[in-house]
């Protein structure tokens, strides 16, 4: 026999813990939204209690967001919050069956990553020479392929002679990435004017605080439009970083763990954008 209890006690538990288990407040807030509107919609159909949904509720939850114009993948991401819901809620015994997984995932295909073009990329580099700062960041994410959130965590005494240590972040594990001539020399042009502060993020805003994600990216994208380059997003150069190293042969085993990849199969999925690849090496060049 299940536990009893309602929508949105059952909502306000399972953010409580995903709080207690340290996801991030983006991961948080996704869940949040998604598990919200749901249980509003639930509560439409005069739900008042957990137990009581059914795989018809649930189905006809994910037919209004289609109604409403949301993408199959959007859908799809939906759908996961709920399973993910659902297996919180089994686990502290409030049901006993999971309805969510007799509910089928919208079909969608994978959108091709956008793979910025030399042309592109130098243009980007060429907008930016003149802001030091701008210029170290954004030759930081073509030469290394971190994630953004990772350079705007990026602090100090993570800097090595060669390389840097990218922290936990986000359920990613710590890893060293290294770094070519050329980012070497757009961090050092950076940090010799840089503000000296007691801030030990690396990269600061002019007033002294740590310059957040999404400042960088806005900054990032100011730069594309400059750049005049279309359709491109911040992500866009650890794709191109990706792609380019799989194009010169750089081993697959080696480019996901430098890209903090949890499966191998997240880096593979590239090569079939790189269709003319070089023999295996473990050498890394410079875009």
């Amino acid at each position: 026999m299940a536990k009893v209890i309602k929508l949105k006690d059952a909502h306000k538990e399972f953010l409580d813990f995903l709080k207690s288990k340290k996801h991030s407040s983006a991961t948080i807030l996704a869940y949040g939204k998604d598990i919200d509107q749901l249980t509003s919609f639930l509560e439409e159909l005069e739900r008042q209690h957990i137990h009581e949904v059914k795989k018809d509720d649930i189905q006809a939850f994910l037919g209004t967001l289609t109604e409403k114009g949301y993408t199959p993948k959007s859908l799809s991401r939906k759908l996961n919050s709920t399973r993910t819901f659902y297996r919180f809620l089994k686990v502290n015994e409030y049901v006993t069956d999971d309805p969510s997984l007799l509910v089928s995932h919208p079909h969608y295909e994978l959108a091709a990553p956008r793979i910025l073009k030399p042309t592109e990329y130098r243009a980007l580099r060429d907008a930016a020479r003149n802001d030091a700062r701008m210029y170290g960041i954004i030759e930081l994410l073509l030469q290394t392929g971190i994630r953004i959130g990772e350079l705007a965590d990026l602090r100090l005494a993570d800097i090595q002679e060669n390389a840097i240590r990218i922290r936990s972040h986000e359920k990613h594990a710590e890893r060293v990435v290294p770094l070519n001539k050329s980012a070497k020399e757009a961090l050092t042009r950076y940090l010799s004017i840089r503000p000296q502060l007691t801030e030990d993020h690396v990269f600061v805003t002019k007033s002294g605080k740590s310059f957040l994600v999404r400042n960088i990216r806005t900054a990032i994208e100011r730069y594309f439009r400059i750049a005049g380059i279309e359709n491109a997003k911040v992500n866009d150069l650890r794709h191109t970083f990706l792609a380019h190293h799989l194009k010169h042969g750089v081993s697959l085993v080696l480019l996901s763990k430098i890209l903090g990849h949890k499966r191998l199969s997240t880096t593979e999925r590239y090569l079939d954008y790189v269709p003319d690849r070089a023999k295996d090496t473990t050498t890394f060049s410079e875009l």
